[in-house]
C-alpha cells in the first residue's frame, strides 16, 4: 500500500473566517471578547468586507467600502483632515476603529486598505464585547484584520493611477517556512502621489507594513507593524450654517477644495503584538500589546455659510496634535459542557491609555468667497510662528469582562450573556497654558450584552440581542447661573434593542433583515441644573444580501429605514424633531455580471441613494436627497504564466453635485467623477 503523510492544518492567531460564494463579505467576523463567530450564530448585525472586495473596488480607506454598505454614510469629506462614518445614525470617527479586535492602535486620521484582509462592521454600541472606544462612539465598531501568509506563496505587484494623474505602486509579498510552515510573512508596501479629481489639490500617501505570525500545535503569536504618511494639500472642510439662514443653497461642484486652502501633514506608526496559547484543549490564554504614535499638523480654514445665494466666510488656524496611545489586553477561553449544555467562555481584562496634546494658532486673516466661485487662496506661511503644544487630553480606560456562550439542542439554540465593567477616567487640559481644567474624571460603569440565536434549520436563523455602549459623561460648566458646577456625569450609555433573522444558501448567499432601536442620551441645563435630560433615538429596519445569486452574478447591498428623532429634550419644542444628520432611507446596490460571451471580462455597478435629511434641531433646514451611480469593469487573463488583472472603476459616474451631512450638522460637498486604473500582476 503507498504511504499516507496526514499534514496537521492549524491557523494563524484570529485567522479570518472564509469568505462565502462570489468572495465579497466572509462567513465570520471577530466579536470581541467573543473571538470570531459564524456570522449566522451572531445575534447581531454584522458584514466582513473581504480583501477580494477591497481590491476590486480599489478601495483606498474605508470610506470606499462603506459604499457597499446600507447602514452607513460618511460623516466627512473624503478628503478632509479626518474620515468619519455614521452607522446607524451615529457618528464613528476613524480614530476609534479597531485593528484586530484592539482599539487605539489603527492610523488615527485615515486608515489605508492595502495591508487589511478584512473590514468588519459590527452595528450598534457594542462596549460589552470590545470594551469602550477612546472617543466613545456608540454607532457601532469597524474592526481591521491585518493580512496573513497563507500556505500558498503571495508575490504581487499592482500599478495604480487615478484622476486627475493621481500614480501610485503596491507590492505585496506573503512566504510561511520553518517545520510545518509554522513561521509567516507578510509585507505590504505603497507609494501614490499626485494631482486629484479637485482643482488644486494634490496628495501624497504612503504606507509600509509587516505582519508576521507564528502558528504551532499549542502557541500561536502575531505581531504587526504600520507606518503611513499622508499628505493632502488643499484638503475640503465642512460647512457650519452661519445663523439666520433661511434655507441650505445648492450643492456646488465638487470639483473645488473648499474654502480654497490649507494642507494636512500626517505620519502614523503602530505595533500590536497578540500571544495565544492552548493550556489544555479546552482553555486558551491570551494577551496582547499595542501601541500608536501620531505626529500630524494641518492649517484648516472653517467656512460658515451665510445665505442662500452660496456665500460663506472662513477663519483658519494652524494646528498640531501628537497623540500616543497604548492597549494591553489578557485573558481566558475555555469550552466545557454542563450536562446537555455547552459552553464558551471567555474573561478579559484590558488597559487604554491615551494622551493628547495641542497647538493651536489663530492669528491668520480670515475671508469670504461664494459657494460658485470656485476660488482658490494662498495658504498662510507658518515660518517663525509659534505654536508649541501642551496637553490637551488624556484618556485612562480600564475593563474587566465576563462572557459566556451556552449552546443548547445540539447547538440550534445558543443563549450568549455577559457584562463589562468599564472604569472612565481622564484629564482635560486648557491647550493655551497646559494647565488642568476641571478635575479628574474618574467614573465606572456596568454594561450588559444578551444574545440569544435559534437555527429553525439549516441555512436559517432567527435571533434578538440587547447590547449597551458607553461614552464618557460631560461635565458641567464653571458658571454661577448653575446650581451644580464642575458636576461630573457617569458615563453615558447608550442602549440597542435588535431582533432579526439571517438566511444562508448553498454557502454562496447570505441574506439578513433586521429591526432594531438605538438610544444615546445627552446633557444639557433645564433650569438652574445641568444634568442628563436628552435622548436621541434611532429605530430602523435593515435589509442586506450578498453572494453569487446566479452563476456570474453577483450581488452586494440593501436598504435601510432609519426613524431618527430627539426622544427627550431640555427644550419641549425640540421633543418629536428629526435627528440632525439622519435620512429616512439609505439604500446601496451592487451587482457584477461576468460576460459569458468574454471570458475573464466582468461589468459593475453600484446605485447609492440617500433621503432627505435635517441640519439643524429645529428641522427649519434640510438638505436634499441624491443618488449616486457607481460603474467599471474588471478583466482576468495571463501574460505568459503570471496571472493579471485589469480593474476599471468610475466613482460618481454621472458626476452628481450633492450635499452630504454629519450628525453635527456640518455639511460637507460629495466627490466628484473620480476614475481609478489598475493593472495587478502575480509571480
Amino acid at each position: 500500500m503507498p504511504a499516507i503523510t496526514v499534514t496537521e492544518q492549524r491557523t494563524a492567531i484570529d485567522e479570518a473566517p472564509p469568505a462565502i460564494g462570489g468572495g465579497q463579505v466572509g462567513s465570520g467576523a471577530r466579536m470581541g471578547i467573543l473571538g470570531n463567530a459564524s456570522v449566522m450564530e451572531t445575534p447581531f448585525s454584522v458584514t466582513s468586507y473581504t480583501a477580494q472586495a477591497i481590491e476590486n473596488e480599489q478601495a483606498r480607506s474605508v470610506a470606499d467600502v462603506v459604499s457597499m454598505d446600507p447602514s452607513v454614510r460618511m460623516g466627512t469629506a473624503r478628503s478632509n483632515l479626518n474620515e468619519d462614518i455614521t452607522i446607524r445614525g451615529f457618528n464613528v470617527p476613524s480614530s476609534d476603529f479597531a485593528l484586530n479586535g484592539v482599539f487605539g492602535v489603527t492610523p488615527y486620521w485615515r486608515a489605508p486598505l492595502e495591508a487589511i484582509e478584512r473590514v468588519e462592521i459590527i452595528k450598534g454600541p457594542s462596549a460589552s464585547l470590545f470594551g469602550m472606544s477612546p472617543g466613545g462612539s456608540v454607532g457601532g465598531v469597524v474592526n481591521l484584520v491585518p493580512k496573513r501568509a497563507t500556505s500558498a506563496p503571495i508575490t504581487r505587484v499592482t500599478g495604480t493611477a487615478s484622476s486627475d494623474s493621481v500614480l501610485g505602486a503596491h507590492v505585496d509579498i506573503g512566504r510561511r517556512f520553518g517545520p510545518d510552515e509554522a513561521f509567516g510573512v507578510r509585507v505590504n508596501a505603497m507609494h501614490r502621489e499626485g494631482d486629484t479629481a479637485i482643482k488644486a489639490q494634490s496628495t501624497r500617501e504612503s504606507l509600509g507594513a509587516l505582519a508576521l505570525d507564528y502558528r504551532g500545535r499549542a502557541l500561536r503569536a502575531s505581531l504587526d507593524l504600520v507606518w503611513q504618511q499622508e499628505r493632502i494639500d488643499n484638503v475640503v472642510r465642512q460647512f457650519q450654517l452661519g445663523p439666520g439662514l433661511l434655507a441650505v443653497p445648492q450643492a456646488p461642484s465638487g470639483r473645488y477644495p473648499y474654502p480654497g486652502l490649507g494642507w494636512s501633514d500626517a505620519r502614523n506608526g503602530s505595533a500590536l503584538l497578540k500571544v495565544e496559547y492552548d493550556i489544555t484543549e479546552n482553555i486558551t490564554a491570551f494577551a496582547g500589546y499595542g501601541k500608536r504614535k501620531l505626529n500630524w499638523g494641518a492649517i484648516a480654514a472653517n467656512p460658515v455659510i451665510l445665505n442662500t445665494q452660496g456665500d460663506y466666510m472662513y477663519f483658519g488656524g494652524w494646528q498640531r496634535m501628537p497623540v500616543d496611545s497604548k492597549s494591553v489586553e489578557a485573558g481566558l477561553r475555555a469550552n466545557f459542557t454542563t450536562g446537555p449544555v455547552a459552553h464558551n467562555l471567555a474573561l478579559s481584562a484590558s488597559e487604554l491609555d491615551q494622551e493628547q496634546k495641542l497647538g493651536f494658532y489663530t492669528g491668520f486673516p480670515g475671508g469670504s468667497s461664494n459657494l460658485y466661485a470656485g476660488l482658490l487662496f494662498p495658504t498662510p506661511s507658518i515660518r517663525g510662528i509659534s505654536n508649541p503644544v501642551r496637553p490637551y487630553v488624556d484618556t485612562k480606560l480600564r475593563s474587566v469582562a465576563l462572557a459566556d456562550t451556552l449552546s443548547f439542542m445540539g447547538d440550534r439554540l445558543q443563549l450568549t450573556l455577559g457584562v463589562r465593567r468599564q472604569q472612565v477616567g481622564g484629564q482635560n487640559y486648557n491647550y493655551l497654558t497646559g494647565e488642568s481644567s476641571g478635575a479628574y474624571y474618574k467614573e465606572s460603569a456596568t454594561t450588559p450584552v444578551a444574545g440569544l440565536v435559534f437555527k429553525v434549520r439549516p441555512g436559517v436563523s432567527l435571533y434578538a440581542s440587547y447590547i449597551e455602549g458607553l461614552s464618557r459623561g460631560e461635565t458641567a460648566p464653571i458658571s454661577a447661573a448653575i446650581s451644580n458646577p464642575g458636576a461630573v456625569m457617569p458615563p453615558s450609555k447608550s442602549k440597542q434593542k435588535e431582533i432579526g433573522a439571517k438566511f444562508e444558501l448553498d454557502g454562496n448567499m447570505t441574506a439578513a433583515v433586521s429591526l432594531f432601536e438605538l438610544t444615546m442620551p445627552s446633557a444639557g441645563i433645564s433650569g438652574a441644573t445641568f444634568g442628563v435630560f436628552g435622548e436621541q433615538r434611532n429605530r430602523g429596519v435593515e435589509a442586506t444580501l450578498a453572494g453569487e445569486l446566479t452563476r456570474g452574478v453577483r450581488v452586494i447591498g440593501g436598504i435601510t429605514y432609519l426613524d431618527g428623532v430627539v426622544a427627550k429634550a431640555v427644550d419641549p419644542a425640540l421633543e418629536g424633531k428629526k435627528a440632525v444628520g439622519v435620512p429616512k432611507w439609505q439604500l446601496n446596490l451592487g451587482a457584477e455580471w461576468d460576460l459569458p460571451f468574454a471570458p475573464g471580462l466582468t461589468l459593475n455597478g453600484r446605485l447609492i441613494h440617500t433621503a432627505k435629511a435635517a441640519v439643524d434641531a429645529a428641522n427649519t433646514l434640510h438638505i436634499p436627497g441624491w443618488s449616486r451611480f457607481d460603474a467599471g469593469a474588471r478583466y482576468t487573463t495571463r501574460i505568459g504564466d503570471k496571472p493579471v488583472t485589469f480593474r476599471l472603476n468610475v466613482e460618481n459616474f454621472f458626476d452628481k453635485k450633492y450635499w452630504g451631512t454629519a450628525t453635527a450638522g456640518y455639511l460637507f460637498v460629495g466627490s466628484p467623477r473620480t476614475v481609478s486604473l489598475s493593472g495587478t500582476i502575480e509571480f
